[in-house]
């Protein structure tokens, strides 16, 4: 595996690649992240995984400097799994004028879900990820469906920018108990781990309402927080949504999605399920 810091490193390489599938992280890597490398692998002739921690992500408060760097750990996992480029840009090479002047803004969606807790957050995701795309030219990028709502800003974006990308959505991965897999699980002590599964519960008993025919989501939403905060969870948002906009969900659809946010202790915790009805059942 070859590692690559500079952009015009990258650029040059990547003249010779062929068909390119990119794989954009942030480090600390699991096995969700390298679900993502073999969806890259069985899609392009080469994979190129990138590893940067975006300052411009990170809202006030929030862990970007305790976000945990295991760059050596990481690059060994990446050699075994047949990784062609580990992309590594210092923060000076991605933002050299240290301040970013032109960013990348998404539409009204990036202030809803984990947006209105994160201001900012989706948009530090379009800016850095428009920055990747440009420097890699991939000609596919490969994105967990644990993080929903992100891969729904960056579809949008790549269609609305008319990038010559394919943006392939992968499973979100899962512990034998259901807990999505995430690098902030590190932050939950044992009992806390022990808990964590409640959240994956109820997007499967909401998703099973859903599918025998329930109409009244607001209902569904409040019996799913109501249980988390008795729990000790601190929620941030229990939402049924149309999947393929996002968009507040109203009775009669078939494509839904269920999305949870909330706090477990200090680590805060996401996950969704999808959610496709029959015409019958939706009657």
């Amino acid at each position: 595996m070859q590692i690559i810091r500079s952009i015009a490193e990258m650029r040059a390489w990547r003249c010779s690649a062929g068909k390119l599938a990119f794989v954009p992280t942030m480090g600390n890597l699991h096995a969700g992240h390298l679900a993502l490398v073999q969806a890259a692998k069985q899609q392009a002739d080469k994979v190129v995984v990138s590893i940067f921690v975006n300052r411009i992500q990170f809202g006030q408060g929030e862990d970007f400097d305790a976000y945990p760097r295991t760059f050596e750990t990481d690059c060994e996992q990446l050699r075994v799994a047949g990784v062609d480029v580990l992309f590594f840009p210092s923060e000076q090479e991605l933002y050299p004028r240290v301040k970013q002047a032109f960013n990348v803004e998404p539409p009204h969606i990036q202030n809803e879900l984990c947006g209105a807790f994160r201001p900012g957050h989706f948009r530090g995701v379009a800016t850095v990820v428009s920055k990747l795309f440009n420097i890699v030219q991939p000609d596919i990028a490969c994105f967990g469906k644990k993080d929903y709502q992100q891969l729904h800003v960056i579809k949008a974006m790549v269609a609305d920018l008319n990038m010559p990308i394919d943006v392939v959505p992968v499973d979100t991965g899962r512990a034998a108990d259901g807990l999505a897999l995430s690098s902030r699980n590190g932050y939950l002590s044992a009992e806390e781990r022990s808990e964590a599964p409640r959240l994956y519960r109820h997007l499967q008993s909401m998703r099973d309402s859903l599918l025998a025919g329930s109409q009244d989501y607001v209902a569904l939403e409040r019996a799913a927080w109501q249980d988390l905060e008795q729990a000790g969870w601190r929620v941030d948002y229990v939402e049924i949504r149309q999947a393929d906009t996002l968009a507040i969900a109203h009775a009669g659809e078939e494509r839904l999605v269920v999305l949870i946010a909330a706090r477990l202790g200090r680590t805060r915790l996401i996950d969704n399920i999808e959610v496709q009805r029959v015409a019958s059942s939706a009657a």
